[in-house]
């Protein structure tokens, strides 16, 4: 039970740190080469379709699976992996923060703006991507830590 928590940890934080990554490296540079209406239209179609079931499981696994590998009581677990599983949480959790304090926020502004999309653009752009390479940084962190923890 204890490897098979473990390996499930290992592949979600992949998998969520890879999502992030491909936003990071070539969603939002691409949308970038579009004018402000398509953009705005964009992000907007992108906030219809992302938190779908498949990613808010991953979005919560990303949290729960370390956790409860973690939680298991394994006589064989060192210190170090016990450690490294702790800064994967905090660095999960750090990116929910982020996620719930900052990008969701500005992608509920961007949603309801009424504003013309230059002006739209301009106070979410800048500031939401900052924001995402902030938790891109912290979810391949966190996928490094679990994927460690399995190797210590």
């Amino acid at each position: 039970m204890a490897t098979t928590l473990l390996v499930l940890a290992v592949i979600a934080t992949g998998l969520y740190a890879g999502f992030m990554f491909s936003f990071a490296t070539g969603i939002m540079p691409g949308l970038k080469l579009l004018d402000d209406e398509q953009f705005v239209a964009a992000m907007r179609r992108i906030n219809e379709k992302v938190p779908g079931p498949l990613f808010l499981l991953l979005f919560l696994g990303f949290v729960a699976l370390p956790a409860a590998a973690l939680a298991v009581p394994v006589t064989d677990r060192t210190d170090d992996a016990r450690l490294l599983l702790i800064g994967a949480l905090a660095c999960a959790a750090a990116s929910h923060l982020i996620t719930m304090a900052g990008n969701i926020p500005l992608n509920v502004a961007l949603d309801k703006s009424t504003t013309p999309a230059p002006e739209t653009r301009k106070a979410f752009e800048a500031r939401w991507t900052r924001l995402h390479l902030a938790r891109t940084a912290v979810t391949t962190a966190s996928f490094a830590l679990t994927a460690g923890s399995a190797l210590a």
